[in-house]
């Protein structure tokens, strides 16, 4: 509907109202203190006033609802202040006021929502620490606070929450260590720790989470080694992005047969030793990043008939030897869009088998909607700097072989790549 104009004080004298569903309209002005307040609205278990134009502080009133289960307050204006006074509505089990303008602090008598399931205030200005009464939410199964200024340690109490299946604090100020305790969400699916300040080595404990498929700790200052159960995950992972931070030694080897990944992101890292051959099991994997390490290997022929791969990036290490050795595949790198080996030593001539066989630079391959899309991040170099891509579209195609040792003549089967954007072929 297409609703305008303010929420009139008198709503507050339905009596028997139980849901209130507002959303999606363009509705304006302050929430009226008289929705709860002496009394009003006895009976409201839903509140939903999300997609509009709302703005001014949310009413302190809504301690006063008694009943309420939902309230959603996302995709708005509202500025000031989490209420304390929201930790009265004991029976709230839905909480959404993501996509707003609060600032301050999360205040500590949020703990007090013992049956509250889903909890998102991302998208706005809050600050201070994650309070540790956090943990006293044991019902939670949804945790998102992202985008936010939120700073201190990630609290201990997180691993109390038995029953969390997404965790998401990306793009905050949080510091220190992961904490061990994270091993106590056995049932955990998502954990997104990205753009933080974090710090130390990954817990061991980590490796008890079994049912993860979102692993993202991205754009941190995490370091060591990563624990060889990483190989393990292979079977319930879909998207692992490290990228961005100062782990060392060698890539887990052990990615099992039931390999379900989807995107791999390790650059900007201190890897070093050879790509695992066992990558060869994870015939889903769409992207594969490792650029800006120390990796010492031969190019992987062995990944040519990976039937998804759009995106190989390898730039950056100390790959070397001849790319242009006869394959057995009949089909190279099929669905490849990006394909960036620069900085490393190969030699010999052009590779041309590839130019006559990436067939998704010689006509457009259709992109469908899948994770690998929504959670995209590689570093290119293109028009002269250092890029961050996060979307990848299907007109979206690059080669990059500058700065190696290739030597001999550009062959005319280049000019197969007819969709081609990106070719950097420059020397030192």
């Amino acid at each position: 509907m297409g609703l305008g104009g303010s929420i009139p004080p008198e709503i507050g004298n339905l009596s028997f109202l139980v849901s209130l569903n507002l959303s999606g309209n363009s509705l304006h002005g302050y929430l009226p203190k008289e929705v709860c307040s002496y009394n009003n609205l006895p009976r409201l278990k839903e509140l939903q006033l999300s997609n509009n134009s709302l703005e001014g502080e949310i009413p302190l009133s809504l301690g006063e609802c008694p009943q309420l289960e939902i309230l959603a307050l996302s995709y708005n204006n509202f500025v000031g202040h989490v209420p304390v006074q929201i930790g009265n509505i004991t029976s709230l089990k839905r909480l959404r006021i993501y996509d707003n303008n609060l600032k301050g602090t999360i205040p500590k008598e949020i703990g007090l929502l013992n049956k509250l399931e889903l909890m998102r205030l991302g998208f706005n200005e809050l600050s201070g620490a994650i309070p540790n009464e956090v943990g006293n939410m044991t019902s939670l199964s949804d945790l998102s606070l992202s985008n936010n200024s939120l700073s201190g340690p990630i609290p201990s109490t997180i691993g109390n929450l038995s029953n969390l299946k997404h965790l998401v604090l990306r793009f905050n100020k949080l510091n220190g260590p992961i904490p061990s305790a994270i091993g106590n969400l056995l049932i955990l699916e998502s954990l997104y720790l990205s753009s933080n300040k974090l710090s130390g080595e990954l817990p061991y404990s980590i490796c008890k989470l079994s049912h993860l498929s979102y692993l993202l700790l991205s754009n941190n200052t995490l370091e060591g080694r990563l624990p060889r159960c990483f190989g393990n995950f292979s079977g319930s992972l879909t998207i692992f992005h490290l990228n961005e931070n100062q782990f060392s030694g060698i890539i887990p080897s052990t990615f099992s047969k039931n390999c379900s990944l989807l995107s791999i992101n390790l650059g900007s890292n201190k890897f070093h030793g050879q790509l695992p051959k066992s990558l060869i099991n994870c015939r889903s994997l769409r992207g594969l990043d490792i650029g800006n390490n120390k990796i010492q290997d031969k190019f992987p022929f062995w990944m040519e008939g990976l039937p998804e791969l759009r995106v190989l990036v390898l730039r950056s290490n100390k790959f070397g030897g001849n790319m242009s050795l006869p394959s057995r595949t009949k089909f190279l790198f099929p669905r490849l869009q990006v394909f960036d080996v620069s900085h490393n030593e190969f030699q010999g001539t052009l590779p041309q088998r590839f130019f006559n066989n990436f067939k998704a630079m010689i006509e457009p391959v259709e992109i469908e909607n899948d994770y690998f899309l929504d959670d995209l991040e590689m570093r290119l170099f293109l028009k002269g700097q250092d890029q961050l891509i996060k979307r990848l579209l299907e007109t979206f195609t690059v080669i990059d072989l500058s700065y190696n040792k290739f030597n001999g003549t550009i062959p005319p089967s280049i000019g197969n790549l007819k969709i081609l954007k990106y070719l950097n072929l420059s020397h030192k």
